[in-house]
């Protein structure tokens, strides 16, 4: 019985918006990070649908944030912002 080796893991470029989408819930303490997976996910998702807000989209996350949620959104922003990807206002 043989096993074979995983398969490599492949990093997204730095300018995707998958890499800008996570690493902009990165700063944000959560209580375990499953929960700053799905703030990811959720800023993902707001990014290339852009159907909500940044704030619908932490709150829409269900992650369980150690800080508030305005203040979670204020630093996405800021980081969106850097990343050179103005979040949608609607």
């Amino acid at each position: 019985m043989a096993t074979s080796a995983p398969a490599k893991v492949r990093e997204f470029a730095q300018t995707s918006l998958e890499k800008i989408a996570y690493a902009s819930v990165s700063d944000i303490p959560t209580r375990e990070p499953n929960d700053q997976y799905r703030l990811g996910y959720s800023v993902w998702i707001h990014l290339t649908e852009k159907n909500c807000t940044v704030e619908e989209a932490v709150h829409t996350s269900g992650a369980r944030l150690l800080i508030g949620k305005g203040d979670a959104v204020r630093i996405i922003t800021e980081a969106l912002t850097r990343a050179g990807v103005p979040p949608a206002v609607q």
